[in-house]
């Protein structure tokens, strides 16, 4: 069974820096795509940043330049690097993952239980 596990969350100030990670777990044969979303509460979930298998990432324009994806492959792990942090970017933040099982020659879309980043004025 696989599974994402998202962690890093946490309370910080107007300015500060936080640090999202998700590591992925069990009968994985190869993780194409992954991503972070995020949802403030009352909205729709939207999309933070992705990327690639051959590391190409994409991100909102809301976060450009704010912050940073990247991932460890050995480690089959996806993190967030956040600065610059505003009240806007409170929500719960979502790991996911585009994952071929073990057995299987189709790749499935996974998501993590999400974490909470609160952002204080």
């Amino acid at each position: 069974q696989v599974q994402l596990v998202e962690s890093g969350g946490g309370l910080v100030q107007a300015g500060g820096s936080l640090r999202l990670s998700c590591a992925a777990s069990g009968s994985i044969f190869s993780i194409n795509a992954m991503g972070w979303y995020r949802q403030p509460l009352g909205k729709q979930r939207e999309l933070v940043a992705t990327i690639t298998s051959g590391g190409s990432a994409n991100s909102a324009d809301s976060v450009k330049g704010r912050f940073t994806i990247s991932r460890d492959s050995a480690k089959n792990a996806v993190y967030l690097q956040m600065n610059s942090l505003k009240p806007e970017d409170t929500a719960v933040y979502y790991c996911n993952a585009d994952i071929r099982p073990y057995r299987s020659g189709y790749y499935y879309n996974y998501w993590g239980q999400g974490t909470q980043v609160t952002v204080s004025s």
